[in-house]
């Protein structure tokens, strides 16, 4: 297996990707998004176990960085980041028709907004996503801001409370996202209760979405351990979508 090569999406330190691919055709691409609750001091050496094994199981792996709290990021900029990085896949020498995403906390959030980006006139998308898979994501903005999960990081990054003209960027608000999303949670997450995913699991049923939760026991990042049954299940669920 090569080394990833860096390409770069925008001028800003932080507007990178690293493409990693496996040593065949790719079975698809999966953008990897990494959390830390927006915030700077995270960055994208948390999805580089992921995207390594992803290679190793035949897939194209597009693991982004993007602007985050503390480095010119949050909010719309964030967003912004986010929607290009996945849009510069275009550019590159891939067949494009199966791209998933999967992200984790925060970058379950991005992940999931991801999908349903190209219905607003900000973020035409040059590349769909079809399909996404969250892991223990912050899905509910209003209700992660009212439990202040990560000690206040919802009001960190959008810069004030969450509020009505938040929806076009809270994903329990943009349900159906038109592409399959399958959320993966740990029951003892004590970082982003399990409760996330719930929520939204069930307003996407209603609104009529194909969504699907699986629950598994652990705790925050035993999702992204790519040592563990939790990932092996999580690799599965990439190749039924």
């Amino acid at each position: 297996m090569s080394q990833p090569r860096t390409v770069r999406y925008g001028e800003d330190a932080s507007q990178f990707a690293e493409l990693w691919l496996p040593s065949g055709t790719p079975k698809g691409v999966v953008v990897v998004i990494h959390g830390g609750f927006w915030r700077a001091r995270y960055d994208l050496s948390l999805g580089r176990p992921l995207a390594e094994n992803l290679v190793e199981h035949g897939w194209a792996a597009w693991n982004i960085e993007y602007r985050r709290v503390g480095n010119g990021g949050g909010g719309l900029d964030t967003m912004d980041d986010v929607a290009a990085a996945i849009d510069a896949l275009a550019e590159e020498d891939l067949d494009l028709t199966r791209v998933l995403a999967v992200g984790h906390s925060a970058g379950g959030h991005l992940a999931t907004w991801a999908a349903s980006r190209g219905r607003f006139e900000r973020w035409p998308a040059k590349v769909e996503l079809t399909g996404v898979v969250s892991q223990a994501g912050v899905l509910d903005l209003q209700a992660a801001y009212d439990e202040r999960l990560g000690d206040g990081a919802v009001e960190e990054f959008l810069g004030r409370p969450p509020g009505p003209d938040d929806g076009r960027i809270d994903p329990i608000r943009l349900v159906p996202t038109g592409v399959p999303v399958h959320c993966v949670h740990s029951l003892g997450d004590d970082t982003v209760p399990i409760t996330q995913s719930r929520r939204y699991v069930a307003a996407a049923t209603v609104a009529g979405a194909q969504v699907e939760l699986t629950e598994v026991d652990g705790d925050h990042f035993v999702v992204i351990d790519a040592a563990t049954d939790v990932w092996r299940r999580t690799l599965g669920i990439l190749e039924g979508m």
